[in-house]
């Protein structure tokens, strides 16, 4: 069986960060980035994508998230390009809904090499703790222009922002799931009619 793994590391001179994936983990998450709210979300990631993460940042935190989270989706969305390779045998398509008490979100993805983020959140609030909800559209755009995916994310309802947010990242991760898939009717075969993704 093909090791779907990889580690990825990007240098900047506002960020380091170290990504190290497996596509077929059990769900463990070592985060230590500097931004604890983002590292709660990415654990959920793990958990619901059954993808193991390490993730390791050191960013320009003392002037605000921006670059860390960005640069971290930036990283993942690499990793994730590289553990899948080629892509043949994968489900390709993946979908979630994901409730958390009032709030409920809708993930779409499809790891097609096209990258587009289609982003239908509106939060309650500005910020959730000291976290500036604005940074995860930004850490989703990082993802999808570097693991070359379509990605649709609708928060359908909510009013706690930390909720909304919870069920994005656990819907996304179940998404994830879902599309890395191994479809066992197409071992070895291109899911596109393109012959290539």
């Amino acid at each position: 069986m093909v090791q779907r793994k990889a580690t990825v590391k990007r240098d900047t001179l506002e960020t380091q960060i170290e990504v190290k994936i497996n596509l077929d983990g059990s769900g463990q998450g070592v985060f230590d980035t500097g931004v604890p709210f983002l590292e709660h979300m990415l654990d959920q990631v793990a958990r619901h994508g059954m993808v193991d993460l390490d993730v390791k940042a050191r960013g320009d935190t003392h002037i605000d998230d921006h670059h860390t989270v960005e640069d971290i989706g930036i990283a993942l969305g690499q990793a994730f390009a590289e553990a899948m390779g080629d892509k043949k045998g994968i489900c390709r398509y993946g979908y979630a809904y994901v409730p958390l008490d009032e709030a409920l979100s809708r993930v779409v993805i499809d790891f097609s090499g096209r990258p587009g983020l289609e982003y239908g959140v509106i939060f309650t609030r500005a910020q959730i703790g000291e976290f500036d909800v604005d940074l995860l559209s930004e850490f989703f755009q990082g993802f999808v222009n570097h693991a070359k995916a379509s990605l649709h994310i609708d928060n359908i309802r909510g009013k706690n922002a930390h909720h909304i947010a919870e069920t994005i990242f656990k819907a996304f991760g179940r998404a994830v799931r879902m599309a890395i898939e191994a479809d066992e009717r197409m071992a070895g075969v291109m899911p596109s009619t393109k012959g290539t993704l």
